[in-house]
């Protein structure tokens, strides 16, 4: 029987994060204790007078930033394994990638390597890219006449 693989990380789903079962929920919270009351004059001096800081910007590349070379890349190589496309994309986008990119999540891999996954699972999900062999990254035809 074929094991199912993961269109995220390529690995099969017994093995990866992405098809592990979900947590149980956490535990119902212990009812509050009522506060003690203040007074008006108290609460309005108690008001906060700062704003909420703006939001920093990304400290990562944008998933949407790897859809070009992905297209440039496989419409001049035809199609290629994960490792090989992980290694095209790298030298591509050197200049791009940030240092953050380049730092590894949570689960031990490469924070830019999944942000590639999952612009090849979009790519997948809009009929750009072929997804019927795992780990083998390759164009539909819509993919290389589409504009990127």
């Amino acid at each position: 029987m074929a094991e199912e693989y993961c269109d995220l990380c390529d690995l099969p789903l017994s093995t990866c994060v992405h098809g592990m079962p979900k947590p149980p929920p956490p535990p119902p919270p212990s009812p509050r204790t009522p506060r003690a009351r203040t007074s008006t004059t108290q609460r309005a001096s108690a008001v906060r007078t700062t704003t909420a800081p703006s939001r920093m910007p990304s400290r990562v590349t944008g998933q949407s930033a790897f859809r070009p070379h992905i297209v440039r890349i496989l419409r001049a190589e035809g199609s290629l394994e994960t490792e090989d496309m992980l290694l095209e994309l790298e030298m591509a986008m050197e200049d791009e990638l940030l240092e953050r990119d380049r730092q590894p999540t949570p689960t031990g891999e490469v924070r830019w390597h999944q942000s590639a996954r999952a612009e090849r699972k979009a790519m997948i999900d809009a009929g750009l890219m072929a997804g019927g062999k795992p780990g083998v990254w390759e164009l539909t035809d819509a993919g290389r006449a589409a504009d990127h």
